[in-house]
């Protein structure tokens, strides 16, 4: 049915078909090593190892083949978070996020420092492989070394602008999407191979992941549609009691973010491992110990979920922080002559409405981080680590496909509205 008025709609046909040509070349990416790498040294560990299994998700795919674009969107999502956290810290940089000219800025420097995030990424990223797999080169020179991150570099900075380009359609989060279209691709093969290795004896393994899958969508689906209607009533003409009032609600939905808190407590949560395998080998005894203990802390399963478990429930609170801002709202009601029933209009309207989407939120961020680290408690009982690895894609592939479909539908009402 959506497709049917997707393509009798024309600009909302053109864009979606703009999307699939950005991923197709995406894709396209994808598969383009790196100079000078040995692609077959990395399958088999890829399969095997939980922790470059998530990290492969998180490029969206890309690190199995070592692609151009084996960096993903992570240099870009890393320079969001730290711009985001400027902006609740520095006052400056709050009131820039006020303005549309000040957006803009924040945007432009947030593209100059994915930069050097991506060559330090790249580096480390090389570094990592390098010990974990040594023939993953074919040369060891500086030169292969210093072409394989100018590679990955350029190739972030170019999926940064294809995400960039698909955001301004209006059809879905374009990092996001980059990061869907990534695990998707991915998906077929996984549960094939998935599949592959279970006999009878692993029955119980095979249904608790069916029984994952099942839940994160239930959870993920009844999460994104869960919202407080607020009541708010419009004074017709400014004067309430000849006129009367119009009576609505404004929705403050359980989970704001939507995928967003999922995407950056992966990507923080596996830098400290990356950034300690700078000092495995440090001639300081003190830093080795500390790198090694660093590894070793997030090779724990437990400390591992609980730090998920955090990290996703934080991000929940931080990011709708970034995006809902109750103050804006309760002016913007009071210019439209709008006032909750019972509340003063102003600032005691901004401080209800902060208090009842920080009550209804912290059940969306329990939920969510709950569902985030289901899929480890699993693995803990059974101790295979594609229950971790299936989980997470299933979670993001999920919420992504909801947000993308809600932006589409919102596009063909507004549009029937136009004709």
């Amino acid at each position: 049915m959506i497709l049917q008025r997707v393509f009798r709609t024309p600009e909302v046909r053109n864009s979606v078909l703009f999307v699939l040509a950005m991923l197709a070349i995406f894709r396209v990416a994808a598969h383009i090593p790196v100079p000078g790498m040995d692609a077959g040294a990395l399958s088999s560990f890829f399969q095997s190892n939980q922790f470059f299994g998530l990290l492969n998700i998180f490029s969206g795919g890309t690190l199995e083949n070592f692609s151009i674009v084996a960096l993903g969107v992570a240099p870009y999502i890393t320079a969001s978070i730290i711009f985001q956290l400027l902006a609740m810290i520095v006052p400056k940089f709050e009131e820039m996020q006020k303005e549309e000219q000040g957006r803009q800025k924040i945007n432009s420097w947030t593209r100059w420092l994915t930069v050097p995030l991506a060559v330090f990424q790249g580096y480390s990223m090389i570094l990592l492989l390098r010990q974990q797999v040594p023939d993953v080169f074919q040369d060891l020179s500086w030169l292969t070394i210093l072409i394989a991150i100018l590679s990955m570099s350029a190739g972030t900075i170019f999926i940064m602008w294809l995400g960039e380009l698909i955001s301004e359609k209006h059809v879905g989060n374009g990092v996001s999407i980059m990061i869907f279209a990534g695990i998707a691709a991915g998906l077929p093969q996984f549960f094939q191979r998935s599949l592959a290795v279970y006999d009878r004896s692993q029955m119980i393994t095979l249904i608790l992941f069916v029984l994952v899958v099942c839940l994160t969508i239930i959870g993920v689906v009844i999460m994104h549609e869960a919202q407080r209607n607020v009541p708010i009533q419009y004074a017709r003409g400014g004067r309430v009691s000849r006129y009367g009032a119009v009576a609505n609600h404004l929705p403050l939905k359980v989970n704001m973010a939507g995928v967003i808190p999922i995407i950056f407590a992966i990507s923080i949560i596996l830098f400290p491992r990356v950034f300690a395998q700078f000092f495995t080998s440090a001639k300081s005894d003190w830093l080795r110990e500390a790198a090694n203990f660093t590894m070793t802390m997030f090779d724990n399963q437990l400390f591992y979920g609980i730090a998920y478990f955090l990290l996703v429930f934080f991000f929940s609170y931080f990011y709708t922080a970034v995006i809902f801002h109750p103050d804006r709202v309760a002016e913007n009601l009071q210019n439209q002559g709008g006032f909750i029933p019972g509340i003063r209009p102003g600032k005691p309207t901004a401080e209800y409405l902060n208090y009842v989407s920080n009550r209804i939120l912290l059940a969306g961020a329990l939920f969510l981080a709950a569902i985030a680290v289901m899929p480890v408690a699993l693995q803990g009982f059974t101790g295979n680590a594609s229950l971790v690895i299936g989980g997470t894609s299933v979670l993001i592939v999920v919420n992504v496909v909801i947000e993308t479909v809600k932006q589409i539908e919102a596009q063909l009402t507004m549009r029937e509205y136009e004709l």
